[in-house]
């Protein structure tokens, strides 16, 4: 995960830079940079590898400035070099981002054909072109930031400097999280307060859509419309686990609204958005020769497991089974010699996940691993391991984990399946387009974070609630269903929707609510025809689906309309509002949201 800091300062700032870049080494990194003003010039230090490189070359050639911006890269539009380090810069202005510019290619075309030369591979360098271009024009800073921001599409945080201006700095976010911190006649920006834990106590968190321009004496800040807004100043304590919520009440809703960033950040270690293509981690052994896939996980992850089975049997054409890890272990399944074992872990220390690798490795299964802590245990005893980008996950019921998770396992599914020529290029550039924009569509679920909140307060009270949904929608209720159990104690259960007549059609009456997961897909009509079964029966309907959707079922239940995506993308959206449901649930109920009663973060013994 990338990371920020700002600093408009009295004295030289690239020392204090450094500082907050290592204060920002969780989220990982493979370069850094600084940039700061010096006689009104742009002066950058880049390093590829870690901070010690950037300190190194400082020692080397100092730099001086009372102004400026530092950043921590994963490489993402480019190898990890230098010259794709950030910030960015120009002769006009630099600037450091996180996320993801879905348009950078249509930009770059423009702004080359308009005399603009580019140095780097990465979508970042389009911001610096063209808000310079802006500037070049004779627009002021802000008006010409603001003319930038209006033509990006995507999620992303912005650090901006300008030469000339020693006593101005630029943020602005949109999906990606941004602080500001308060100094004596000093300001400050991180992508969180960790960074800034050593410099102040003052902090304030941008809103989404919000741009600010920093001064030595404060921070004006802007809405998307342009409107000047105020946002609470808050006091820290210079605890990890206080700074680490930032704005947010519990580490749960925090970590809900990183997953534009961190499914961003995963997405960029294996898409390159050039040529519309997935990269995989170097592999030892033949994807084109698998024959056949088991996925064993434990709880959520297992529930990631579940939608790559349909993602990897309709793209790829391979059988695949899903196991439970603590079942699996115990059953002496028959393996075929040479199938590929995928484990999928958070902590990368999963007990009983753990144990079932080992039994795969001693019955000739190729061993791939899924997990978020890339020195776990099951990582280094797997042939080869795909690592999400989420960063530390500290609630329990694990969220931005989960999505990110489901954002590798797409890709596996496509290079699985370009690997057996299953699908042409033609699809996998349309299925990769459709990743793209994921972090941004993300960022507008999010947006129905007050209307789910309302919703819950109507849930609460239930003593039973149904998930249901269809195709890839069945393991997300499931998951909905976990979540909500895990934090609120409330009984759930999910099934998949044409199961309903099977049995749980029983428990419909007013007090159950039956929350459906109905995306605009070719099943969309079946999933319909249950819901009009629930309402017949004087059930409680939450349904969560996109325009297409709300305008075939009509006014016959509660509403929660997300962007239209393609299909395959759709279970990464439609986790999102179940997250929020169930925290929300759990905070109106007042149970421990971060920490609920007998459960671990990871499950490291049986």
């Amino acid at each position: 995960m990338c990371g920020i800091v700002g600093i408009i300062g009295k004295a030289e700032v690239a020392p204090l830079l450094v500082e907050g870049l290592r204060r920002l080494e969780y989220r990982g990194y493979d370069s850094a940079g600084v940039a700061t003003l010096v006689n009104g010039r742009i002066e950058r230090r880049r390093a590829q590898g870690k901070l010690a490189n950037l300190e190194r070359l400082l020692g080397e050639r100092p730099m001086g400035g009372t102004i400026g911006i530092g950043h921590t890269r994963w490489a993402t539009h480019g190898v990890p070099n230098e010259v794709n380090a950030h910030p960015h810069a120009t002769t006009y202005a630099a600037v450091v981002h996180n996320g993801i510019i879905e348009n950078f290619l249509s930009l770059r075309a423009e702004l080359t054909a308009a005399g603009h030369v580019f140095e780097s591979d990465t979508d970042t360098e389009a911001v610096v072109q063209l808000i310079s271009h802006y500037l070049a024009a004779g627009e002021p800073p802000e008006l010409a930031t603001v003319k930038a921001l209006n033509r990006l599409e995507g999620a992303f945080a912005l650090g901006i400097i300008f030469a000339g201006h020693h006593d101005m700095m630029i943020a602005a976010r949109r999906g990606s999280p941004l602080a500001i911190g308060y100094g004596d006649g000093e300001m400050y920006l991180g992508s969180d307060a960790l960074a800034l834990a050593p410099l102040t106590q003052k902090i304030t968190y941008l809103a989404d859509g919000d741009w600010a321009v920093l001064r030595p004496d404060g921070v004006t800040i802007r809405d998307s419309e342009g409107r000047l807004v105020e946002r609470e100043i808050r006091q820290t304590a210079l605890s990890g686990a206080l700074i680490g919520k930032g704005e947010h009440r519990h580490f749960m809703h925090k970590e809900i609204h990183e997953q534009p960033q961190v499914i961003g950040d995963t997405l960029n270690t294996m898409l390159n958005p050039t040529n519309r293509t997935i990269t995989l981690p170097a592999i030892p052994f033949p994807l084109e020769g698998i024959e056949r896939v088991t996925i064993i996980a434990c709880g959520t992850s297992y529930y990631a497991g579940m939608v790559a089975k349909y993602w990897i049997e309709q793209l790829a054409r391979i059988p695949v089974e899903v196991d439970i890890a603590s079942e699996f272990r115990y059953r002496s399944p028959a393996l075929s010699k040479g199938g590929l074992a995928l484990f999928i872990s958070q902590s990368g220390e999963t007990a009983d996940t753990l144990a079932a690798l080992r039994y795969c490795k001693q019955h000739g299964q190729h061993v791939l691993s899924l997990v978020n802590v890339a020195e776990s245990t099951i990582a280094r005893e797997s042939e080869a391991v795909l690592n999400t980008v989420a960063g530390p996950e500290i609630g329990v019921a694990s969220t931005k984990a989960f999505t990110t998770q489901l954002t590798v396992l797409a890709c596996l599914a496509l290079v699985l399946a370009r690997c057996r020529g299953t699908i042409d290029h033609a699809v996998e550039a349309r299925l990769s387009s459709a990743l793209v924009e994921v972090p941004s569509r993300v960022a507008e679920v999010l947006a129905n974070d007050e209307k789910l909140k309302a919703i819950a307060e109507d849930i609460a009270p239930a003593r039973d609630v149904l998930y249901l949904g269809r195709g890839t929608s069945y393991p997300i209720a499931l998951e909905g269903a976990l979540k909500l159990k895990e934090i609120s104690y409330i009984h759930a259960e999910g099934y998949a929707a044409g199961e309903m007549k099977h049995g749980p059609i029983a428990l419909i009456d007013e007090r159950v609510p039956v929350i459906v997961l109905a995306p605009s897909d070719e099943l969309f009509e079946k999933t319909a025809s249950n819901v009009q079964e629930v309402v017949a029966r004087g059930g409680r309907v939450i349904f969560i689906s996109d325009r297409r959707g709300m305008e075939r079922l009509g006014n016959k239940a509660v509403t929660v309309e997300l962007p239209e995506v393609d299909p395959f993308v759709a279970p990464i959206l439609y986790a999102i509002p179940v997250q929020l449901l169930a925290y929300h649930v759990a905070v109106a109920k007042g149970t421990d949201v971060d920490q609920p009663r007998n459960l671990a973060k990871s499950v490291t013994v049986e």
